[in-house]
């Protein structure tokens, strides 16, 4: 069954519908990065009992323009929360159907906004007070670090994501700039991955992280986020599905659902209407189609439980992110075969823009395993 919303999957289970305003997609986002913390953290924790990560030592001490800069973030996003929260109460029904509409509306209340920014610059200045009067060195490990370098690989793997994302559908953005912008559904993988690596390995630099061994630690959280990811996609029905499934045979040991499926109640509204359905959400594709992002989730667990026992047998660093590399684009250029994705010329062929980054990627894994391997040999013999 496919569910648009949490609300749709609550009401299921229980039969009573209660409005909240929580996209599938998005609460699946949401569990991989927790999830994918908690793998991630378990890992930090491994390196710094192996003296693999070493605690970085700093003074703690901000300068007033950076006080000043953390007091206006923070009042400003209190009077954006004390401003809207009124009236999303009042129009709670339509905020739990179209959450990003109120919230990009001009309608709020300025005298509730203006409070709660007061009453936050009070507790900020009560509690901070005598904060960073005095300089002292602060001992922190990396896994103290580990929320801060997820939020980081979250908010501009999201950024990615959505970029990447827009450039495959010009058409729609031009359409529905603030769904297509705002809305959960609709997120290229890579995208976040190529741009949350980028900042991640920025913010760890900072703190002189070793950032092969911070790869290796992300790799099997990587490809299990994926696969929740990747379940949001198929219970929403975000239109990230495959060719019509009767243009081949089905196997007699596979199930129907799993062969085959018209995604009713799809997000995206996508296909025939749904005789005496009422409301949003009332739409089937009029032919079963491979679930592929069904097929992607179950590829994401086996691999994670595959790259998770290999991680303490590879002794050369970032040999395992490779590893990931290499199952990644050939799991995806594989799946492409069997989606509805836009292709492009490429050599003489046609690709998806998923399999061409694919295809790098699988390049990039390989080589860099040659390299690595190469370096740790001529590093022993130096050694030597």
């Amino acid at each position: 069954m496919t569910y648009p919303t949490i609300s749709h999957l609550i009401e299921s289970i229980t039969g009573i519908f209660i409005p909240l305003p929580i996209q599938t997609f998005g609460f699946f986002i949401v569990t991989a990065f927790i999830v994918g913390h908690y793998f991630i953290k378990k890992e930090f924790l491994r390196f710094e009992e192996l003296k693999i990560f070493q605690p970085i030592v700093f003074k703690n001490s901000k300068s007033i323009f950076f006080k000043f800069i953390e007091y206006i973030i923070n009042c400003l996003l209190a009077f954006f929360l004390g401003y809207k929260l009124p009236y999303i109460i009042q129009n709670y029904q339509f905020f739990a159907e179209s959450p990003h509409i109120i919230i990009l509306s001009s309608e709020g209340n300025i005298l509730f906004g203006f409070i709660l920014s007061l009453i936050t610059l009070i507790f900020m200045y009560r509690n901070n007070e005598n904060k960073y009067d005095t300089e002292k060195n602060v001992k922190i490990y990396p896994s103290d670090l580990s929320w801060n370098i997820l939020f980081i690989a979250a908010g501009s793997g999201i950024i990615g994501a959505k970029l990447f994302a827009v450039l495959e559908d010009v058409d729609y953005l031009i359409q529905d700039p603030v769904s297509a912008i705002l809305s959960f559904s609709g997120l290229t993988f890579y995208g976040g991955l190529i741009v949350g690596t980028l900042c991640v390995i920025i913010y760890a630099k900072k703190y002189k992280i070793n950032i092969l061994k911070l790869a290796d630690a992300f790799a099997p959280s990587l490809i299990l986020a994926y696969g929740i990811g990747r379940l949001g996609c198929h219970f929403s029905g975000d239109g990230d599905w495959g060719i019509i499934a009767n243009m081949n045979k089905k196997p007699e040991f596979l199930p129907d659902w799993i062969w085959g499926y018209k995604f009713p109640h799809n997000v995206i509204e996508a296909g025939v209407k749904i005789n005496d359905c009422i409301g949003k959400y009332c739409y089937e594709l009029p032919h079963p189609v491979h679930p592929t992002s069904l097929y992607e989730a179950l590829f994401g667990f086996f691999a994670f439980v595959f790259l998770w026992q290999m991680r303490k047998n590879i002794k050369i660093p970032g040999i395992l992110f490779c590893i990931y590399l290499i199952i990644n684009g050939v799991e995806r250029y594989l799946i492409e075969i069997i989606r509805v994705t836009e292709k492009y010329a490429f050599f003489n062929t046609q690709l998806t823009q998923a399999q061409i980054i694919g295809i790098s990627l699988i390049i990039i894994g390989l080589l860099g395993i040659i390299l690595l391997t190469k370096l740790k040999k001529q590093y022993d013999f130096i050694k030597k």
